[in-house]
């Protein structure tokens, strides 16, 4: 990998841990259903604006269905359960929990796709769940109710992640990721109508909360995705993967820097022990990809 790459790649993991401190910010003022709404909105018009520029114009007219499941199982749902939970969790540790996504994506890739597990993912899935315990029972959050269902709400949004990755490998052969980005935030906004008026935000919107808004949908979300796509197409989807072993670490550190959140023992060997989980399950192989990237080359 390229100084260049490289550096996206940091900036990327930047950027999505940066979300959870945004999202911890802007949820109270907002509420989760409006803030999640907002901010699959304008992610996706803005994306459309720049398919639109590039003149890769989408067209989601043949899989209008499949697009709207996918917006509900990778975005809308998700995201409004990480927003709900931010809401008493620390941003630090909903972006911990939220590295529990390639945990439940083998489980579901084993139960729905018939993936065999290896041994190395049977290793990783009780890892990542002892480190779940490690990191809620050994912190400074006291464990209530409410926590525990904020917890549980993560938990939640990471599953069902896994299940909307598998939904896409499954459903989406042809599109492009653009097209499936676009598709997956506008589907997901529409979605998401009818629940705002199920409660009103409490607000108030000060510019410090509209401003962490825009942030969260314009930077981590359209810009996020842009340079998500410029990785994959640069160095492959194996080795961009590893962008899930960073975003924690900034979580964390964007949350100790800007909201003063404390970095207990019970987050570090949380992290370390979820990520050790993570990096069993995904089985990223460096030499595997250069090997492929050097075959392309050759044919």
């Amino acid at each position: 990998m390229k100084l260049k790459e490289l550096g996206a790649l940091f900036l990327l993991a930047s950027m999505w841990g940066a979300s959870f401190l945004f999202i911890r910010v802007a949820a109270p003022a907002f509420g989760p259903f409006l803030l999640v709404d907002l901010r699959v909105l304008i992610a996706g018009l803005a994306l459309l604006i720049y398919a639109f520029l590039i003149k890769q114009r989408p067209d989601f007219r043949t899989k209008w269905k499949e697009y709207l499941i996918l917006g509900g199982l990778n975005a809308a749902i998700p995201f409004t359960f990480i927003a709900a939970a931010t809401l008493h969790l620390t941003a630090s540790m909903a972006a911990i929990l939220n590295a529990t996504t390639p945990l439940f994506g083998a489980i579901i890739a084993r139960i729905w796709l018939k993936e065999s597990l290896t041994f190395k993912k049977l290793i990783g899935i009780p890892l990542g769940l002892i480190g779940v315990v490690i990191l809620v029972g050994w912190n400074t959050v006291p464990l209530t109710g409410t926590v525990f269902l904020s917890v549980l709400f993560s938990l939640l949004g990471a599953a069902t992640y896994g299940l909307g990755g598998a939904y896409a490998n499954r459903t989406f052969k042809q599109e492009t990721p653009l097209t499936l980005s676009i598709g997956q935030q506008l589907a997901a906004g529409i979605l998401l109508i009818p629940f705002l008026f199920t409660n009103a935000a409490p607000g108030p919107f000060s510019s410090t909360v509209i401003l962490n808004l825009l942030a969260l949908a314009i930077i981590c979300t359209a810009i996020g995705y842009l340079i998500y796509f410029y990785l994959i197409a640069h160095v492959g989807s194996t080795k961009t993967l590893t962008v899930t072993f960073l975003v924690p670490f900034f979580g964390v550190i964007w949350g100790a820097i800007f909201l003063h959140e404390a970095i207990t023992w019970g987050t570090v060997l949380g992290l370390i022990t979820i990520l050790g989980s993570t990096f069993l399950i995904t089985d990223v192989k460096w030499k595997h990809s250069k090997q492929m990237k050097r075959s392309k080359h050759q044919q």
